[in-house]
């Protein structure tokens, strides 16, 4: 079953001298996770998002409004799509999912399965 791992996170952790140092260090821990991810031989993939600040949002009656849907603490920044056998192996994976403080992993199947 396929999974999307929702990375939520707070895009001002990653603001100034100290928000670079700790950007360096989160993607080299997502490198080592795909490192892993590739060797466990499961199906997977995976991307960072664009900042907030480049979304846009289009409404059913086709209005274009900048910025993302959510106005929230937490943005969306990033995802992997995971093909484990069960929710139990979602959850496995999402914990291994390098955050900033405060961030969070929504776990959820694709397809409207449960």
């Amino acid at each position: 079953m396929k999974y999307m791992l929702l990375i939520y996170e707070n895009e001002t952790n990653y603001a100034g001298e100290a928000g670079e140092k700790l950007l360096a260090d989160i993607i080299a821990q997502h490198m080592k996770l795909g490192a892993e991810l590739a060797a466990s031989g499961i199906g997977w993939s995976g991307s960072e998002l664009a900042p907030t600040f480049t979304a846009a949002t289009v409404s059913k009656d086709g209005i274009v409004h900048d910025g993302p849907f959510a106005e929230t603490h937490e943005q969306l920044g990033g995802y992997y799509m995971v093909e484990v056998p069960d929710r139990e192996a979602a959850i496995a994976w999402a914990r291994k999912i390098p955050l900033s403080p405060g961030g969070k992993v929504e776990i959820r199947p694709t397809g409207g399965h449960g």
